[in-house]
């Protein structure tokens, strides 16, 4: 099977965040997991770059657009580098791979008569680069409800998609399959906002210069940059090598830009006459120690504090963090430090740490480092209902449930060394069978949790592996999820704790 999964391109004009972070190592979590399925992935990220604001940006610099874009885009680059993000791509806008294929699709467009020459005259966000219909606009008192500037009444000519001609095919579709856009509130959101009525919607704008994709046959009109944005999913994998792949399997994405991607977007695929995605899944926002982020406020998590995380803590516990505490449903989460310090010592630290390190131990202790033979499968049984659920949590998107049934048998496995008492059996030589099984049971369910982590925290997965005496690389998930993949009399590597605990 194939698996492609998307995060939205990010705004060059900006420094990465929080949020560019966040829905990136989500992305990333679904692509490993489905690489370890066996799954072909493909897993886009990039950056969105023709903004009008790019401009001014570059202006106040002494740059051209393109320098400007360049400088951002290579930071976004690197921020995902040193995150271990593992994309197979990363598209840039003002590529010519994609310019050329937007001017394709435009023109496409045009050609069938769902892109059309007309005039507008209406609120104009300046910031977001998009107008804003009357009654919304009069909802949000005429200013912008990303910035809070107000919107500019503003007339001209431009090139209008024909997004009214849609509504019907998109009600259909969310009604008939409502996993299309998730999670469930959100559909709910976007099907009474289209039962409200879609308008034909501007796609183009005048007075853009160079920089920008010009409409086909029509230098004087430039493309709008959301528009243009939204065709990279496409024009990424619409090529002989890459076109498997297509429709996306999921787009991932915050849920102030899941209009675009729930009607706009598929509506122009229903032009264009190609598949839809399979889903759009648009999660909440981070707030900061109880409030909003914002810059005003100062509060934003950007990359200083994100290193900061990552230095004090390691890489993997800043990602289980995010997957098992972010917003990926319907909620915003807060990040507080207090309580990432104290879900980083009580699960990771005393939790899953400890258990590893004191059943490999024992290992080492009592039976000189070489694995048992078990003479009974005592946490089997624990194992496989903790690997079906988790399972059905990760194939549904589900990361805090998949991490809630990885939790699940982290606390029986701790539970079953107190029931146990091995540390009691090692001094009673009557006992040697017994305490043989329970050192295998523990060493063989430690082994099938640094599976179950490998997703969310490969380099601690692999670290698990290594302290088992097995190959760093987890193999195919359905595979090393079967009781009795750790041999007996294998040797043990060198042990050391997984999180050193933290004050």
């Amino acid at each position: 099977m194939k698996f492609y999964v998307t995060t939205p391109i990010y705004y060059v004009n900006d420094r990465p965040h929080i949020g560019h972070v966040y829905t990136t190592t989500i992305a990333d979590i679904a692509a490993r997991y489905h690489r370890l399925c066996g799954d072909d992935v493909f897993f886009l990220t990039g950056t969105d770059e023709h903004a009008a604001k790019v401009v001014d940006s570059a202006r106040e610099r002494g740059l051209t657009p393109q320098q400007w874009a360049d400088q951002n885009a290579a930071v976004f680059q690197e921020t995902f580098r040193k995150l271990g993000i593992s994309n197979d791509d990363f598209i840039r806008t003002s590529q010519d791979r994609h310019k050329t294929k937007v001017q394709q699709y435009v023109g496409e467009l045009l050609k069938s008569g769902d892109v059309y020459l007309g005039e507008y005259e209406g609120w104009y966000d300046a910031g977001q680069e998009e107008y804003v219909p009357e009654n919304k606009a009069k909802e949000y008192e005429y200013k912008s409800p990303i910035n809070g500037k107000p919107l500019v009444r503003k007339t001209e000519k431009n090139y209008f998609f024909r997004l009214s001609k849609y509504a019907d095919t998109l009600l259909q579709k969310m009604e008939a399959e409502p996993k299309f856009v998730q999670p469930e509130v959100r559909r709910n959101e976007v099907m009474n906002r289209i039962r409200e009525g879609l308008n034909d919607v501007p796609i183009s704008r005048t007075g853009a210069g160079e920089w920008g994709i010009q409409v086909p046959g029509d230098p004087g009109h430039v493309i709008y940059v959301w528009v243009d944005a939204l065709i990279n999913y496409l024009s990424t994998v619409d090529t002989d090598e890459r076109r498997q792949w297509w429709p996306a399997d999921v787009h991932l994405m915050a849920k102030d830009i899941l209009w675009f991607h729930a009607v706009i977007w598929p509506a122009l695929l229903l032009a264009l006459k190609r598949e839809l995605p399979r889903q759009v899944y648009a999660h909440g926002f981070w707030i900061a120690e109880g409030q909003k982020m914002s810059k005003s406020l100062g509060n934003f998590i950007e990359l200083e504090k994100i290193d900061r995380y990552v230095a004090e803590y390691g890489l993997d516990a800043f990602r289980y963090f995010l997957a098992a505490y972010g917003p990926l449903g319907a909620n915003d989460s807060d990040f507080a430090e207090a309580k990432f310090v104290s879900v980083y010592n009580s699960e990771l630290a005393n939790d899953l740490g400890n258990l590893v390190n004191r059943s490999l131990t024992m290992i080492q202790r009592y039976r000189g480092g070489m694995v048992p033979r078990a003479a009974a499968e005592d946490l089997r049984a624990e194992c496989e209902r903790a690997s079906a659920a988790y399972r059905a949590a990760m194939d549904a998107l589900d990361l805090s449930g998949a991490l809630e049934a990885v939790r699940a048998l982290v606390v029986r496995a701790n539970r079953y060394v107190e029931e146990t008492a091995p540390f009691k059996l090692a001094k009673q030589p009557e006992q040697a069978t017994r305490l043989d099984t329970v050192l295998y049971n523990l060493a063989e369910t430690s082994r099938w949790l640094g599976v179950m982590i490998a997703p969310v925290m490969p380099q601690i997965a692999e670290n698990i592996r290594a302290q088992l005496g097995l190959s760093a690389r987890v193999g195919r998930i359905g595979e090393e999820l079967r009781w009795g993949g750790l041999a007996a009399g294998g040797r043990l590597g060198a042990l050391a704790p997984l999180f050193p605990r933290k004050i």
